[in-house]
């Protein structure tokens, strides 16, 4: 059995969307590459047919995962968790104690982390530091270049 990974409402939508289109777009799209490769002669020496039928096998692949992960999904009413301390989904400004600078971020699932878009696990270092701390406390927090505090600014959703 698959471990259950939380989702909001919004991104388990994505995935959804996401299934829906490889489904009904892409599966017919490399059956007709197929059926035209297929219909160019030998098989054995056709590198058209070898292509589609591996792009076939990889899109299965995705699909299969896609399905997994939606099976094994929770989702959680972002609304209704508390505002006073760090959450999955809680928007956080910190600040590093020793540098001062001011980084702000998103926890989220591991399988929404995303460093450009500021969306970091709340499985990673500073994801695990952060949770459950309140505004004005510090977290310290051992990464791969030593221990960082970081103080807690400012946690919305």
């Amino acid at each position: 059995m698959s471990k259950i990974v939380y989702y909001s409402f919004k991104d388990l939508e994505k995935l959804k969307l996401e299934l829906h289109h490889l489904i009904t777009n892409e599966r017919i799209s490399i059956s007709k590459q197929i059926a035209e490769a297929r219909d160019k002669g030998d098989l054995s020496e056709n590198a058209e047919y070898d292509a589609a039928k591996e792009a076939q096998g990889l899109l299965e692949m995705k699909i299969a995962e896609l399905e997994s992960k939606i099976a094994s999904a929770r989702v959680i009413d972002t609304s209704k968790l508390a505002k006073d301390k760090v959450l999955l989904y809680s928007h956080v400004e910190i600040k590093n104690v020793t540098t001062g600078s001011i980084l702000k971020y998103t926890l989220v699932p591991e399988s929404e982390s995303n460093i450009v878009e500021k969306k970091i696990s709340v499985s990673s270092p500073i994801g695990k530091g952060l949770l459950g701390k309140k505004v004005g406390e510090i977290a310290k927090i051992n990464i791969p270049s030593g221990m960082i505090d970081f103080e807690i600014l400012n946690i919305s959703r």
